[in-house]
C-alpha cells in the first residue's frame, strides 16, 4: 500500500529515482559473529532522495511498496541489486553481503536476469523479506538452485512471526534464518522468547541454516543469545548503518569476546576437524576408493559427501550423500552435536562438513569423535 495522503506524489517520486539512480544511496549495517567478536557480513539498506534532492524522510519500505503498486517493483529492487553486484569484489575478506528482495519478484526477468548474468555471485546473500504468499514455489526453488550454483546464498527474515513464514522457510531451505526483532527485544527476561529462540535454532539446524538475531540493542540480550548458541547478531549495539564498510568498534568487540568466552561451555569444533581428500575444486583432485571425501565446486564449497560403500558391496567406489549439516569452524561442540542429532535418521551419523567464513570446505567432523568429546566432559 502507498502511504495515505501522498498517493498522487508517488509516481513522480519513484520515476525520479528510476530516471536518476544517484537518488538511491546504499548504507551497510554490520552483522557480527557473536562467538568471535568480528564482523561476518553486512546488510544492504536503501535510502532515497526526493525529486528536489532532499533526503527522503519516508521509510524505504514505503518506497518499495509504492513502486510495487505502480508495477515497477522489480525495476526498483533491480536497481539496488545491480548496485550490490558492482560492490561484490570490494566486500572485505571473509564477509558476506545481504540484499533484500521480494520473493514474488525474484523470478522476474529484471532481477533474475541481472543475477544470472554474473558467473560468481559469492559472497552475496539474497534476503527474502516480504511476507506475501507465493502461490507457486517451484519457479523460485528452481531459481534458488541456479543461484546457489553460482555461489549465492538465500536468507529469510522475521522467522517466528507466523506459521506461513515457517512453511515458506521449510520449502525454500535458506542458509540463513533471521530471528524476528520482536523476539530478540528483551529475550533475556522472557521465558517464552527464550523458548522460541531455542526452538527456531533447532529448526534452523534441521534445514542446515544459521540463525541470525536482528535488532540487538542490549548486552543482556547478547548474553542470552550466546547461551542459546545463536551464531550471528545484528543491531545498533554493534553499529548503525554507514558507508561501505563499517568496522566493529574495538570498544564493542572486546566486551563481546569476553562474554563469548564466558558463555562458551566447550571448545570450538575446529579441534575435531579431520582433513579428507577432495574431488573437484581449484586443484581438481580425486578421492581414492574406500576413503571418506568431499565433492566441492570450483570455489571449494561443499556439494556432496563421498562415503565408502557399505560392508558387503563389491563396488570399491563411493556412496554419494548430500551434505546434511555444515558448520563454521568456530561453532561450539555442544551446538554442533545438537544440530547433528536433529538430522533425519538416515543421515544422522554422516560426517559433518566444516567450512570457513565464506563457505569453503576445510574438512569433516565424524560423529564418533563428537560423542567422545562430549563423553569426556566437553
Amino acid at each position: 500500500m502507498t502511504p495515505a495522503g501522498t498517493a498522487a506524489e508517488w509516481p513522480r517520486r519513484v520515476a525520479s529515482v528510476l530516471a536518476e539512480p544517484s537518488r538511491l544511496r546504499l548504507l551497510f549495517q554490520p552483522i557480527v559473529d557473536l562467538q568471535r567478536g568480528v564482523v561476518a557480513g553486512y546488510e544492504t539498506l536503501a535510502r532515497f532522495s526526493e525529486p528536489d534532492g532532499r533526503p527522503s524522510r519516508v521509510p524505504p519500505d514505503q518506497w518499495f511498496a509504492a513502486a510495487g503498486a505502480q508495477g515497477v517493483g522489480a525495476r526498483l529492487e533491480g536497481l539496488v541489486v545491480r548496485r550490490c553486484l558492482d560492490l561484490l569484489r570490494t566486500v572485505p575478506p571473509n564477509c558476506f553481503l545481504t540484499v533484500n528482495v521480494s520473493p514474488h519478484l525474484l523470478t522476474d526477468p529484471e532481477l533474475a536476469g541481472a543475477l544470472l548474468a554474473v558467473p560468481d555471485l559469492a559472497p552475496l546473500v539474497l534476503e527474502l523479506t516480504e511476507h506475501q504468499d507465493v502461490t507457486d514455489l517451484d519457479p523460485l526453488i528452481d531459481l534458488r538452485d541456479r543461484l546457489r550454483s553460482r555461489g549465492a546464498l538465500l536468507a529469510v527474515d522475521d522467522a517466528g512471526s507466523g506459521y506461513s513464514g515457517l512453511q515458506q522457510i521449510a520449502a525454500i531451505k535458506p542458509q540463513l534464518v533471521k530471528l524476528d526483532r520482536a523476539i530478540v527485544n528483551g529475550v533475556d527476561g522472557d521465558e517464552v522468547k527464550l523458548a522460541l529462540t531455542e526452538l527456531l535454532g533447532e529448526f534452523a539446524g534441521r534445514i542446515d541454516a544459521w540463525l541470525l538475531a536482528e535488532g540487538i540493542e542490549a548486552w543482556s540480550e547478547v548474553e542470552a543469545l550466546l547461551r542459546l548458541g545463536v551464531p550471528l547478531g545484528q543491531g545498533w549495539l554493534f553499529g548503525r548503518p554507514g558507508p561501505a564498510w563499517p568496522r566493529l568498534d574495538p570498544g564493542t568487540a572486546a566486551p563481546l569476546r569476553f562474554r563469548s568466552a564466558r558463555a562458551r561451555l566447550v571448545e570450538h569444533v575446529a579441534s575435531l576437524v579431520e582433513e579428507v581428500p577432495v574431488e573437484g575444486g581449484p586443484a581438481g583432485g580425486v578421492v581414492p576408493g574406500g576413503q571418506t571425501g568431499l565433492r566441492v565446486d570450483p570455489g571449494g564449497r561443499p556439494q556432496a559427501l563421498l562415503l565408502p560403500r557399505r560392508r558387503g558391496d563389491d563396488d570399491p567406489g563411493h556412496r554419494i550423500a548430500p551434505v546434511s549439516l555444515r558448520v563454521p569452524v568456530f561453532a561450539g561442540v555442544r551446538e554442533v552435536a545438537r544440530r547433528a542429532a536433529a538430522r533425519p535418521e538416515h543421515s544422522r551419523f554422516d560426517p559433518i562438513v566444516c567450512v570457513d567464513d565464506v563457505g569453503v570446505a576445510v574438512g569433516v567432523v565424524r560423529v564418533e569423535r563428537l560423542l567422545l568429546r562430549l563423553a569426556a566432559g566437553g
